[in-house]
């Protein structure tokens, strides 16, 4: 219990660190709210009005004061208002961020379905055609950067084969088969490299595992092949792949600005960089300090199974 409330207690400290280097850093980023608020087609706005509109919105407090406020608010889970619209950050959070955890959660679904097997094979046929193409095309697929591999995906899908839309969004209730059609593309994007880096670690991983001692003693005392790949190899190989995997969807939650704005798909990375854009204090706090929770989260959660599963991690 004392390894698991202090592996909580880091947690927090990390979430806190996160949402304070954010607040401050933000404010020094050129531009004032009001002004951007206030400015209309390009012309400057009463001098008047932006000081009103800043004593509003609170930003003529000192900096400390108003990070003590944020801190307050964020200890009840108020996550504040926007400065754009009034309305509550955490009604954009919770419309945005389904649509983000959806595209990571079908990428990663990609990546299993596709870099586990191939990594498993490849390792299996070591320095064979397989092999070589296999982790070939995984080397292609992590040195493509993602925005360019979206590009061509609309230029090929879209635009020239004419097989799936550009870009958009529709709700899943609405219309169940144009929202799948219109994930397909982002999260195959997505996917391709997450399932070169998996491919890679399950390759090396199995590898790895297939020169232990109890592999040998297995194949020894005659237990089938297929049952010491099965309960032997892959489960214990397996570990490290979920680690990253984990750690890479946790990277991924930030990381899909650039899917997102290809694809016109309306998640949380998106909604980041327009608030950035307007200086929107409360929403870049909020959208940061959620996803840096689904990070640590994540994190924390693989902890606690590697505790579970080895008890020297626990001390």
């Amino acid at each position: 219990m004392a390894w698991l409330a202090r592996r909580f207690g880091i947690s927090f400290v990390l979430i806190w660190v996160v949402a304070s280097i954010v607040f401050l850093a933000i404010r020094f980023v050129p531009g004032d709210p009001a002004e951007l608020l206030l400015s209309q087609g390009g012309a400057a706005p009463d001098p008047g009005a932006v000081a009103e509109l800043r004593e509003q919105l609170g930003l003529d407090r000192p900096v400390w004061s108003q990070y003590l406020g944020d801190l307050w608010r964020l200890a009840h889970f108020d996550l504040g208002r926007s400065m754009q619209d009034d309305s509550p950050v955490v009604e954009a959070i919770s419309r945005r961020l389904p649509r983000t955890l959806e595209l990571i959660a079908a990428a990663a679904l990609m990546a299993v379905l596709i870099g586990i097997p191939a990594g498993t094979a490849a390792a299996l046929r070591r320095g064979r055609l397989f092999d070589r193409l296999a982790s070939a095309i995984a080397a292609l697929a992590l040195a493509v950067p993602i925005f360019v591999v979206g590009t061509l995906m609309v230029m090929l899908f879209a635009q020239t084969l004419r097989w799936v839309p550009a870009g958009g969004y529709v709700a899943l209730a609405r219309d169940p088969a144009q929202h799948l059609l219109l994930l397909a593309m982002p999260a195959v994007t997505i996917g391709l490299g997450l399932a070169a880096v998996v491919f890679r670690m399950t390759r090396a991983a199995v590898l790895d595992v297939m020169l232990r001692d109890y592999i040998r003693t297995a194949h020894a005392k005659g237990v089938a092949p297929s049952r010491v790949l099965r309960h032997h190899v892959v489960r214990n190989a397996l570990m490290p792949v979920v680690t990253v995997l984990a750690l890479h969807m946790g990277t991924l939650l930030g990381g899909t600005v650039l899917v997102e704005y290809v694809f016109n798909w309306p998640g949380l990375s998106g909604l980041l960089v327009s608030a950035v854009n307007a200086r929107d204090y409360p929403e870049v706090v909020g959208i940061v300090l959620v996803i840096s929770i689904l990070f640590v989260g994540l994190n924390l959660l693989v902890d606690i199974i590697y505790g579970l599963i080895d008890p020297r991690v626990r001390r």
